[in-house]
């Protein structure tokens, strides 16, 4: 008789104590008495932050002020700031605007996370994008201006992730919200490091769970830019153009990720921001009447020509045809002119490789055809 009260003593007991530690799972996790317990550890990315608390839960932070609190699906949450947008993980259909992200999802292997996309099939330069719509893995809903809604909804999307260009039609992110669909805004493209650009692949892996994947693979593009940055300069002056259809030359700015590309791969960008007078608006590229590009651009030791844009051309002749004084540049002179090819903007987790190139363009032992640039003949 002793032995069975001992027994349902021992089993009240067990149940006593699964209560007690179930209770912190019961109880809704409250941002505001929480302590985060680590934070994301970021080497070149400026544009946010993500502090780690208890229960898989991140709060991340933007740059622009906007805050957004990634919670399990099987947490429960007390009542958060009007503030911070509430998104549940792992986010597994997500409508996905902003373009130069969906290269990220694919390479961490959360493509299948991806369920629609702001731009066309024929838009894309990445052959898997393609085939993935062509399958209909992922669907074309709308432009980012004009999303189809009705879409959206039916295909159950539970999160949509915007670039900046969403701030000019703030009703759209707004209609999304009320849809009950939260809206990520993100800043990869204010990024002025290559490498900070890419890291936003860390956020994408903690809101798919795949932190492990993006980890690797940033950490592979890091190992692959130290070993090319171990060189140093090689002297060659570099211009990064296109000619538009009213005859301007549109450069990058100076400091921008695409000139500190060139500067990583060991080139020197040919502009400074003083000769350009550089602002601090969003605009990547500024306008320049062609006789102020000559007199700096015609002695760059080379010239890349911004084919992405301004659509492809394969010889020195169809560059000539832009403008005919391009014919006294140095680098036309001897043949070193290069072209991008369309996926070096789409193409994010390739931004060691597009150094590596560039490196290999400045120390003179670039192949005429490589994957992100090839020579003008």
């Amino acid at each position: 008789m002793r032995s069975i009260k001992n027994l349902w003593g021992i089993l009240l007991c067990a149940i006593l104590l699964c209560a007690c530690s179930d209770k912190s799972h019961t109880d809704g996790f409250s941002l505001e008495s929480a302590e985060p317990v680590g934070h994301m550890e970021l080497m070149y990315a400026t544009q946010f932050s993500v502090d780690h608390y208890e229960r898989g839960i991140s709060l991340v932070t933007v740059t622009d002020g906007e805050k957004y609190l990634l919670v399990p699906e099987n947490e429960a949450v007390e009542e958060i700031p009007d503030n911070i947008t509430l998104i549940r993980t792992p986010a597994d259909n997500i409508y996905l605007a902003a373009s130069s992200a969906m290269d990220m999802f694919f390479g961490i292997g959360a493509n299948g996370n991806v369920r629609a996309t702001a731009t066309l099939e024929r838009d894309w330069a990445l052959p898997e994008v393609k085939e993935a719509m062509a399958n209909e893995d992922i669907l074309y809903a709308g432009k980012y201006s004009a999303p189809d809604y009705e879409l959206i909804l039916s295909e159950g999307c539970n999160v949509a992730i915007e670039s900046t260009m969403i701030y000019h039609k703030p009703e759209v992110k707004e209609q999304l919200e009320r849809l009950g669909i939260p809206v990520l805004i993100e800043r990869s493209s204010y990024e002025t490091h290559p490498l900070g650009r890419l890291e936003w692949v860390k956020l994408y892996g903690l809101l798919t769970g795949r932190e492990d994947e993006a980890e690797r693979l940033f950490s592979e593009q890091s190992e692959l830019l130290n070993s090319i940055t171990q060189s140093g300069s090689t002297g060659k002056t570099t211009a990064f153009f296109y000619i538009s259809s009213n005859g301007y030359a549109v450069v990058r700015k100076p400091g921008d990720y695409v000139s500190r590309m060139i500067e990583l791969g060991g080139g020197e960008y040919i502009f400074s921001p003083e000769e350009l007078n550089v602002d601090e608006n969003a605009q990547s590229t500024i306008n320049m009447q062609f006789e102020v590009f000559y007199s700096d651009a015609a002695k760059a030791d080379v010239l890349i020509y911004n084919s992405t844009i301004d659509g492809g051309m394969e010889t020195l002749s169809q560059l000539l045809e832009k403008n005919t004084l391009l014919g006294n540049f140095n680098a036309v002179k001897t043949g070193d002119v290069w072209c991008t090819d369309k996926n070096m903007f789409q193409q994010t987790t390739g931004a060691a490789e597009v150094i590596r190139e560039l490196n290999l363009i400045f120390s003179g032992e670039a192949e005429d055809e490589m994957e992100y640039f090839y020579r003008l003949k």
